[in-house]
């Protein structure tokens, strides 16, 4: 990518085709499967979140991604006691798993850190589904980026890897605490957000990128689509255009 294009996109050694992470969220993993199948080879990374968790079959779908030469996003935001957090992570441990998401305090992401081995770490600053309405009514009574800079300083001070962070702040991030880090960016819309779901701090694929981010996460926007492969390719013709050298 040149400097015009994107002076604070981190140069990484990531391939332009692993950028986009699809959001399998899903009720099952039958479901799962059969939209991995569909955009067969245009899409490399998955995330795979709560809801498929929930509806069972979660480690065998990752084994089954694993064998076809996928990547793995295990977005559980682990949030509890730091042992069981711990734990939690020993047990994604040997599984080949890319990134495991930390949604907690220091002692949590302290804990997450001890235990991974190839695994990165991301801490979650603030989910893209609040504002700053939704920040005071859990009692934080400061604007959305100082607590996402204040988490990710935390974050990085303790060893994690990287950070979930909204496409609004990374650029924020980059400016001041460098590209030594991962930034993964949710609730990526193709265009302006028309609000018609519950994301609210929402960027289009090229502000999230020229932002700084390293990787964006879509889902409905591609699942939902009248053609999810058409859709993805498309998708990741405009990641690449912002990589040409």
């Amino acid at each position: 990518m040149s400097n015009d294009q994107n002076p604070t996109t981190p140069a990484k050694n990531i391939p332009v085709s692993e950028r986009l992470i699809v959001a399998l969220d899903v009720p099952t993993s039958d479901k799962a499967r059969e939209i991995v199948d569909t955009l067969g080879e245009t899409v490399i990374f998955y995330k795979l979140g709560l809801e498929l968790f929930m509806a069972g079959g979660y480690f065998e779908l990752i084994d089954w991604l694993i064998e076809r030469n996928k990547k793995v996003f295990v977005d559980l935001k682990f949030f509890d006691v730091p042992e069981t957090v711990a734990a939690a992570v020993r047990q994604l441990n040997n599984r080949n798993i890319s990134f495991v998401t930390v949604h907690g305090n220091d002692n949590m992401l302290k804990a997450a850190v001890r235990e991974k081995k190839d695994i990165k770490v991301l801490a979650v600053t603030v989910l893209t589904s609040l504002d700053r309405h939704d920040l005071a009514e859990l009692g934080f009574d400061c604007d959305v980026q100082k607590l996402v800079l204040s988490r990710a300083r935390n974050a990085f001070q303790i060893g994690c890897d990287g950070v979930i962070s909204s496409g609004l702040e990374v650029s924020a991030l980059r400016s001041d605490l460098g590209d030594n880090f991962i930034v993964v960016t949710p609730g990526i819309r193709p265009v302006d957000n028309d609000r018609v779901d519950d994301q609210k701090r929402t960027v289009d694929v090229e502000e999230a990128f020229r932002n700084g981010a390293d990787y964006i996460v879509m889902g409905r926007p591609i699942r939902n689509a009248a053609n999810p492969r058409k859709t993805a390719q498309e998708i990741q013709k405009r990641i690449a255009v912002l990589f040409e050298q």
